[in-house]
């Protein structure tokens, strides 16, 4: 039992033993006692007063008597006002750092076949471009919400949905057509998606000098400059040759078809290779090419029942406005579906695939009207997680002027910037000489966990509700709130540990009754005890960046008590034990937490 609740328990009994009365557990307020007092954990004796009819201070005085004479975790106290301060008892902390010690996951719930099913969607790309840096932050906050929702209990599925057709996917396909003379990623040494990139920029820029070119001949004919450029836009011949190809998709022509598979699987060769990179991956991937029609068929099905309406020119449409919201489109007057049809058509796949309990959408927050709208139509149409789907919005990710800009000059290529950060992990470890000792191979591994790790804790840290801006040059620094700085605070953990690897430390029991602990040792195993809450805060807040700042947190108080304490030169043996299965706890504990955030922890740096 954790501390705090044999603390619970006690001040429950206490009460109803002083004052006849039974309290339930949510009175019972337990907190961290503030650092100018002594003690360990606050208990807030207010909600006692009454019933106690006494002063705030006498309530304290006698609850605190009782604590020390009937609850062996507690050895003292002290009151401030309504406030008792308790101190802990060293056997009680030292009976908590062996049940840390005997937890693998000390913190963390496994799932069961009771657990809910939580499905999470990240990533969503589109098969006309590489990943770029808002990808990123999408892939690494998905991947670690689906880490930490499954810390909790949950049963997680992690699903992509790709966006593969339209007309931005045609533009890719036209430009290969046009311009490319059969150039493949073999023949060229491009990744697929990069290759595919690069013709979506050069239909761009023929377009724009092809409306250009239109706008000025209009408007040499009196078109107005403003109906001119409209105009040019739409009549420009690249674009119509576009849309001829995306409604030749449509019906299925073979040739456009086959194109479209090829350069396709070019693009997802290439993503995959990303992903493998950035270290994630998923439980079922899903294509709009498939769902779209799926989407169009369950409108026709919300028609048929009432549930929409069709306009004079045949589309189909949402009134929203009961719900304090507007229309919604839902299909073209043509029959054509938009992204909403499409996000419904893959509800409905994924709902029959999964008994899905709760459904977040990871995506960013220029989306947030569009989730708004989805979870009403998911709900009318008759999904029990319609009208609760989570939207994960998070916040735009840019870096400073002028830094990794991409081959189109508009972007940060994904691959780019995760190549950019693990040369310059070599780099800085290189200058520092800690890996003299190490074989090149050995070089290049650790800069790449240590790279990896910069760029996803730099992102990760920050609340994913807020744009922020990543500047690689501060995310590889080794002090200060980074990955580096944890990874390598972990690191050094696991080489004392190697050096006392002839010290037994297997158990504590031995020591357990006996051993004094210093207000910094008692502080570490406080802190490692706090790592189940903040798991479970981070689930119900989706927060990964309150594991990142919990991690944090740990290891400036690991480093604190190694400044002040040393573990191999400790001469007396039973409390080098302590304070190596302290170390051996932190180092667990990070490796766990930091893992919650897909990074990883090297054994040594």
């Amino acid at each position: 039992m954790q501390i705090e609740q044999q603390i619970q328990q006690a001040a429950i009994a206490a009460v109803k033993a002083l004052y006849q009365q039974d309290v339930p557990e949510k009175m019972v307020q337990l907190q961290k006692t503030r650092s100018e007092f002594e003690g360990n954990l606050t208990l807030v004796v207010f909600p006692f007063v009454k019933m106690a009819r006494k002063s705030p201070e006498q309530c304290g005085q006698e609850i605190g008597e009782y604590l020390v004479a009937n609850c062996d975790a507690v050895s003292k106290y002290n009151v401030v006002k309504g406030f008792l301060n308790l101190s802990i008892a060293d056997a009680a902390w030292l009976q908590l750092l062996t049940d840390i010690d005997n937890d693998p996951h000390y913190g963390e719930r496994a799932a069961d076949e009771n657990s809910p099913l939580v499905m999470i969607e990240y990533s969503s790309p589109n098969t006309n471009k590489p990943l770029h840096l808002g990808h990123v932050r999408n892939n690494l906050l998905g991947w670690s919400l689906a880490q930490i929702m499954q810390a909790n209990g949950n049963k997680v599925v992690k699903t992509n949905i790709v966006n593969d057709r339209g007309i931005h996917i045609c533009k890719s396909m036209l430009a290969w057509l046009k311009w490319g003379n059969g150039e493949t990623p073999e023949s060229s040494g491009k990744k697929g998606d990069h290759l595919i990139g690069d013709y979506y920029v050069a239909f761009d820029k023929h377009y724009r000098e092809e409306v250009k070119a239109l706008a000025a001949q209009l408007a040499l004919s009196g078109v107005p400059a403003e109906q001119a450029e409209e105009r040019a836009k739409q009549e420009a011949p690249l674009i119509k040759e576009a849309h001829q190809m995306l409604v030749k998709w449509e019906q299925n022509d073979p040739e456009v078809r086959a194109l479209w598979e090829k350069m396709n699987a070019w693009v997802y060769a290439g993503f995959d290779e990303t992903y493998q990179k950035l270290g994630v991956s998923f439980d079922k991937i899903y294509y709009e090419s498939q769902t779209y029609l799926k989407g169009k068929a369950k409108v026709e099905e919300g028609l048929a029942k009432g549930l929409f309406e069709r306009h004079d020119d045949g589309s189909v449409w949402a009134d929203l406005t009961n719900e304090g919201l507007d229309k919604k489109l839902l299909l073209r007057s043509d029959g054509t579906s938009v992204y909403m049809t499409q996000d419904i058509g893959t509800a409905e796949m994924r709902f029959h695939d999964y008994p899905i309990d709760k459904m977040i959408y990871v995506v960013g927050n220029e989306q947030n009207y569009h989730f708004q709208v989805l979870s009403i139509l998911l709900d009318r149409l008759g999904f029990k997680w319609g009208k609760e789907l989570t939207h994960f919005s998070y916040g735009m990710v840019e870096l400073p002027n002028g830094k990794m800009k991409s081959r189109e000059g508009t972007v940060v290529d994904a691959d780019d910037l995760m190549a950019l950060m693990v040369s310059d992990a070599r780099r800085v470890s290189d200058e520092a000489g800690k890996n003299a000792d190490m074989t090149e191979e050995e070089k290049q591994e650790i800069a790449r966990i240590v790279g990896m790790g910069a760029l996803k804790y730099f992102i990760l840290k920050v609340d994913a509700r807020k744009n922020m801006l990543f500047n690689p040059e501060e995310s590889i620094d080794f002090n200060g709130n980074t990955g580096p700085f944890i990874q390598y605070t972990h690191a050094r953990i696991r080489s004392i540990l190697r050096k006392a690897a002839n010290t037994n430390v297997s158990s504590l029991s031995s020591t357990s009754s006996s051993s004094s602990l210093s207000s910094k040792e008692v502080e570490l195993i406080q802190k490692m005890s706090e790592y189940g809450a903040a798991v479970e805060q981070a689930g119900t807040d989706y927060s990964p960046s309150g594991i990142a700042n919990y991690c944090y947190e740990l290891t400036k108080v690991f480093n604190q008590f190694y400044h002040d304490y040393s573990i191999l030169n400790e001469e007396d043996e039973q409390k080098k034990a302590v304070r190596l299965v302290i170390a051996r706890n932190v180092a667990k504990i990070l490796k766990n937490g930091m893992a919650l955030l897909g990074i990883e922890v090297p054994e040594r740096m």
